[in-house]
């Protein structure tokens, strides 16, 4: 996959928050109240300013992959129309994100990479084993993996 100046990030990225609001509007979460989806679109709304309109020591790749983070998270870990919804007017409008298995790629890894991987894994870990998406062999090795992770950044 071919890289994406600043620029041309941006405007993917912008697109994608329209979808998210969207898809928020037209296939709300079910036992969503009318106050959290407005949250959530609310939520997109300023993600979206903040990537309009950056404060200069943010104008950069690294602060717009935390930017990008915070616009999939919901729609790489959730499921339902809302996300479906979302997914398939990405593709659709051509822009370059793929909705991906993280964790997968992390247990097959065996290693977490960076902060943003061990937030990720931090925050599905018990819904994934609630819904029995990870079992008890896929759990114990996340957990080691965490483990490791804090010890090697423990003083950092």
């Amino acid at each position: 996959m071919r890289k994406f100046s600043y620029e041309e990030q941006t405007i993917q990225l912008t697109a994608a928050i329209d979808i998210a609001i969207n898809a928020f509007q037209l296939f709300p979460p079910p036992n969503w109240y009318e106050n959290n989806i407005q949250r959530a679109i609310n939520t997109y709304i300023s993600l979206k300013n903040s990537l309009i309109n950056p404060e200069p020591r943010y104008k950069n790749t690294k602060s717009l992959s935390y930017l990008e983070n915070d616009v999939f998270t919901y729609f790489q870990e959730g499921s339902g129309k809302t996300v479906d919804f979302f997914w398939a007017q990405i593709k659709s409008s051509g822009l370059h994100y793929r909705r991906e298995n993280k964790l997968a790629r992390v247990i097959k890894r065996g290693k977490i990479r960076n902060q943003l991987e061990y937030d990720f894994i931090i925050d599905v870990l018990v819904p994934y084993q609630q819904e029995g998406i990870i079992g008890p062999t896929e759990t114990s090795l996340l957990n080691n993996l965490i483990a490791a992770y804090d010890e090697k950044h423990r003083d950092k």
